[in-house]
């Protein structure tokens, strides 16, 4: 939804930026209700409402470099907090040359992107579940860094880097981030191709730096294959802490999709993860529906986690339902 044009000033340049120049953003936003109801041992017992709006706005614009580039520059503003902003990011667009990313929150570049990238309705099958406990997964941290992706030869590379994760993103230009403990840097790289119709292979490999000086070491590997209205997926994310004393994790997702026909599609997810030398096993399953009528759309989904955060006795539910309105 295109709320308003305002009168905002961006500054874009060159590379190297010895220039600058007065633009527009693009102020959007959504109209979001959703319905959320919980059971399981670890849910939280004082919740006040299970209703909730989406009070996120966006503040995006794009122009074009004197070299044919462009720049597009975005801020998300959450209203749950504070109306600053929450995440921003400068994207340069160099054609076949690929594309360039700082995002000061939550980039998705490298191994970061492929988290879980099976076939679904809604959402991942992890998110809601926790409660008082939290779920774990074997996964590249997302953060504040730099990504850059290009398509080569048949192939999708997507490279992340980070000089640390944890910065905060209560800064503007010209400052450094005091708050978050210093960290080893992060990068790492991901491949994604599709060797014949329907099915995607996708890999990736990186290194997670963490405040005590160690590192994780990531690595993922998956495909997805789509046959008619059928979609299906498999992957594998492997977490080794350098760390004598550190946790490592493995954690299998599976998921297939089916689209009924162009208005519904439905799916079934599971995502199971295992830490070394511990017995309890995290074992989630998602069963979601995503419909859509006119401008109008409707996201269920059913959650339940066993063994959460791989303890014994931890067990939480989740159902939300999610509908939006577009115009």
């Amino acid at each position: 939804m295109n709320i308003k044009k305002v009168g905002l000033t961006a500054l874009a340049g060159s590379l190297v930026a010895t220039s600058a120049f007065a633009g527009s953003l693009t102020l959007s936003g959504g109209a979001k209700l959703s319905y959320v109801a919980t059971d399981g041992n670890k849910e939280v017992k004082d919740t006040a409402g299970r209703f909730a709006m989406d009070q996120e706005l966006k503040a995006s614009g794009s122009g074009e470099l004197e070299n044919g580039f462009t720049v597009t520059l975005a801020h998300g503003m959450s209203g749950e907090e504070t109306a600053k902003s929450d995440t921003s990011s400068l994207t340069i667009d160099m054609g076949d040359l690929g594309k360039l990313t700082y995002q000061d929150a939550d980039n998705h570049g490298g191994l970061a992107g492929l988290e879980d990238f099976m076939p679904k309705a809604y959402e991942e099958a992890t998110d809601g579940i926790g409660g008082s406990a939290t779920a774990t997964q074997a996964k590249m941290a997302s953060g504040q860094g730099f990504g850059y992706s290009v398509d080569a030869g048949g192939v999708n590379v997507s490279i992340g880097f980070s000089d640390n994760l944890g910065a905060a993103t209560d800064r503007t230009d010209g400052e450094t981030d005091t708050t978050a403990a210093g960290a080893n840097s992060s990068s790492s790289i991901a491949f994604s191709m599709d060797p014949m119709d329907g099915l995607t292979l996708k890999a990736g490999i990186g290194t997670e730096g963490q405040t005590d000086g160690n590192d994780l070491d990531h690595t993922t590997v998956g495909f997805t294959y789509a046959y008619g209205p059928a979609k299906v997926g498999y992957q594998i994310n492997d977490e080794d802490d350098s760390a004598a004393s550190g946790t490592d994790r493995e954690t299998e997702i599976f998921g297939i999709s089916f689209m009924v026909n162009d208005n519904l599609s439905l799916s079934y997810g599971e995502n199971t993860t295992e830490e070394a030398n511990n017995a309890n096993d995290q074992e989630i399953t998602s069963v979601q529906a995503s419909y859509s009528m006119g401008g109008v759309s409707i996201n269920f989904k059913d959650s339940e986690g066993t063994g959460v955060g791989n303890a014994a006795n931890s067990n939480h539910d989740t159902t939300e339902v999610l509908v939006s309105f577009a115009f």
